[in-house]
């Protein structure tokens, strides 16, 4: 999830206020890094028993610890409930910091093991939900466990605004024309058929199109080239159900209740096609940046393997 700055400035407030109220305890005591694991463990596991499991060590020594973290730093770390250790505000925030410590250890770990070639850093990629599911998804399980300092951070939208914004670094869009101000490669060409289920099929008796329930993405979607293709061919069909995306769209055709025109890339098992391709449909998939993103290594490494794991079936 993409998260406004204004949220980051609260974040970090937050931050320093929890790292003022250490440095003002009463015994200065001063933190290290097994407290820091000690809390997050503590933070994730919920309990002392889980706990103790991601530590590796027993209930008993994760119970002194806290006890003594909390009294050397003067303040409660966590609340005892029915539910399990409740963290306090403070503990949320230690645990947040912890978990970048974490992160960064990892990374050196790394590094140390790949001669320092290390690709690392935050990347924000968007893209439709019908992208994200049909195509995205596998081409990241092929090549993203080879990066393991690299985060990731994912959006759903259905326009250019993101990148525009700069809210996001690479997008992967089914568009004709791109806009200018942006670069990339288009990887593939898209085509729609008219599809439905196997089991919706197997129901009906009538064979015209027009006369089964269509399925369509009018309502938030008001540009979509099938939707202009259905209204200059067939403009008497009214849909029986309209979604606000694509892949709810498709969701539905599988689902049995009826019929829509979807992507290739979508027309899975379970679907049958009942169209060739919609002529006027016709789209393409880019892969997209912006110009200043190109001088930024973690960037760069994931636009050139989407480049290469994409594939449309």
């Amino acid at each position: 999830m993409l998260i406004p700055g204004g949220h980051y400035r609260l974040a970090f407030t937050h931050s320093i206020l929890a790292l003022s109220q250490l440095i003002n305890a009463p015994t200065h005591y001063r933190l290290d890094y097994p407290d820091l694991a000690l809390i997050l463990a503590l933070v994730r596991g919920g309990s002392l028993a889980r706990a103790a499991q991601l530590l590796k060590v027993d209930v008993s020594t994760v119970f002194r610890a806290v006890r003594r973290l909390e009294a050397a730093l003067g303040q409660q770390l966590f609340e005892k409930s029915r539910a399990g250790y409740l963290p306090t505000s403070l503990a949320q925030t230690l645990a947040e910091q912890a978990e970048r410590a974490e992160q960064a250890l990892d990374a050196a770990r790394i590094g140390v093991e790949q001669g320092g070639e290390i690709i690392s850093g935050t990347v924000r990629l968007t893209c439709t939900d019908s992208v994200l599911q049909g195509l995205l998804l596998p081409a990241l399980a092929q090549f993203m466990p080879a990066y393991p300092a690299l985060t990731l951070e994912l959006s759903t939208s259905n326009d250019f605004a993101n990148l525009s914004r700069r809210d996001a670094d690479i997008a992967l869009r089914l568009t004709r024309t791109p806009p200018e101000h942006l670069v990339g490669r288009c990887l593939a060409q898209v085509s729609y058929r008219v599809c439905g289920s196997t089991a919706y099929l197997e129901t009906i008796t009538e064979q015209e199109l027009t006369a089964l329930t269509w399925i369509a993405p009018d309502d938030f979607l008001p540009d979509h080239p099938t939707i202009a293709w259905r209204r200059q061919h067939w403009p008497g069909v009214v849909p029986g159900y309209r979604c606000n995306s694509m892949l709810s769209v498709t969701e539905l055709v599988r689902a049995g209740l009826g019929v829509a025109a979807l992507p290739d890339f979508l027309i899975g098992d379970g679907l049958q096609p009942l169209s060739d391709p919609l002529p006027g449909c016709d789209t393409a998939l880019w892969l997209l940046t912006r110009p200043d993103c190109r001088a930024l290594r973690s960037v760069v490494t994931l636009f050139d393997e989407l480049g290469r794991a994409l594939k449309l079936p």
